[in-house]
């Protein structure tokens, strides 16, 4: 039995011939021209993962953008960016005191509190407030093509109010309740004006979890490479650049409610997509599909060890399978999996050798030739 909290706290079937249709939208994703009407949008955070891609693509739209953050990272943008400091965490919120934004997009926020403190200082001074959640928020994963109108897990602690970062660095099976009473909170101060945005796993370029980087990376080595289960278990995941550029677009929209945000546009198997890896990026890499008790026996992990995957049966059957129906109706849209793999491997070997040598996801080599040995003894 897969321990799912176990697994959620670590991130946080079809034909290969007919795999390419699902890993193509019927739409790419929105050219960067300008839109309609300019939006002066307050981002919180920013310099994260996924907020540099949200600032650029909205400059190239031709908003207005205000970021808010403790100011650690400090970066260059193609055009001008007004930039405000503070702390959320200790309630340092004087610099957004007095001002108004069409948009807010709440970026980085995982503890009730931070929303109910914005809250206080943002009601009835933004007329859409955009919350970045997760699709960790739902109490099950049992249920295959589940939508947005599933139950959420529920925070069963003392005071979500009073929980910290250090407690949900030390037990993060908190994320998805925290999340989902993070939801909660953003609409008991903007009512209707929410947006919740679920992403499921979010990869690309700049990921420093690894947690999809991990199979480009193995698959480019070549030879062969363990994969999970029997290959038909199905994987989902977005690319950052598009789950930022679609999130700009529902703030361009005014698009209220809550919306799953994942990909790819179709059905995508665990041996489709390292197939199509291979591909890809041109190497001779040959696949050998160890059973999921197999790998439990030998504590290879789900997520952590195989990253991307998660048993597509029992408790996790649904999770790679959620609908995303309702924000493709939205304009939800994805590159290639070409372009994501491609500038993830490029972005990986940018990086330095010490941070080449410890990669944060996936099997050690050693470690993968261990099981591999194993394995073949069982005939």
């Amino acid at each position: 039995m897969i321990d799912r909290r176990r697994w959620l706290q670590l991130a946080g079937a079809a034909t290969a011939a007919g795999l390419l249709n699902g890993l193509l939208p019927a739409a790419q994703a929105a050219p960067a021209q300008r839109a309609a009407r300019p939006l002066r949008i307050l981002i919180l955070g920013g310099t994260g993962f996924t907020g540099p891609h949200q600032v650029r693509y909205a400059l190239e739209r031709g908003h207005q953008l205000t970021l808010f953050n403790r100011g650690r990272k400090p970066r260059e943008w193609p055009a001008e960016v007004e930039e405000l400091q503070g702390d959320r965490n200790t309630g340092d919120l004087a610099s957004l005191a007095g001002r108004e934004w069409d948009v807010c997009i709440d970026n980085p926020t995982s503890l009730p509190f931070w929303v109910r403190d914005v809250g206080k200082v943002l009601q009835g001074k933004v007329k859409q407030y955009i919350f970045i959640s997760t699709i960790s928020v739902y109490a099950s994963d049992a249920v295959a093509d589940a939508d947005e109108s599933a139950a959420v897990a529920a925070y069963t602690g003392q005071d979500a109010m009073a929980e910290t970062q250090e407690k949900l660095r030390a037990d993060m099976s908190l994320y998805g309740p925290l999340k989902a009473r993070s939801e909660q909170e953003a609409k008991h101060w903007f009512k209707d004006a929410v947006t919740v945005i679920r992403p499921g796993l979010i990869v690309g370029p700049g990921d420093e979890t690894d947690r999809f980087t991990y199979w480009p990376v193995r698959v480019a080595r070549g030879g062969e490479v363990l994969a999970p289960g029997d290959g038909n278990d199905p994987v989902q995941f977005i690319d950052a650049r598009d789950l930022a550029e679609w999130t700009i677009r529902m703030a361009e929209q005014r698009a209220f409610g809550t919306f799953n945000a994942t990909g790819p546009a179709g059905p995508l198997s665990m041996r489709g997509l390292l197939e199509n890896l291979r591909d890809i990026v041109g190497s001779d890499a040959n696949f050998t599909w160890a059973s999921q008790e197999f790998l439990a026996e030998q504590k290879v992990s789900p997520w952590g060890d195989m990253p991307v995957w998660l048993p597509g049966s029992g408790d996790t059957a649904g999770f790679a399978r959620r609908s995303i129906a309702a924000a493709r109706a939205r304009g939800l849209s994805f590159r290639p999996l070409t372009a994501t793999a491609k500038d993830t491997l490029a972005w990986w070997q940018a990086q330095s050798e010490e941070r080449r040598q410890k990669p944060r996801a996936g099997l050690a080599p050693e470690r993968e030739k261990e099981v591999l040995a194993l394995w073949k003894t069982r005939g």
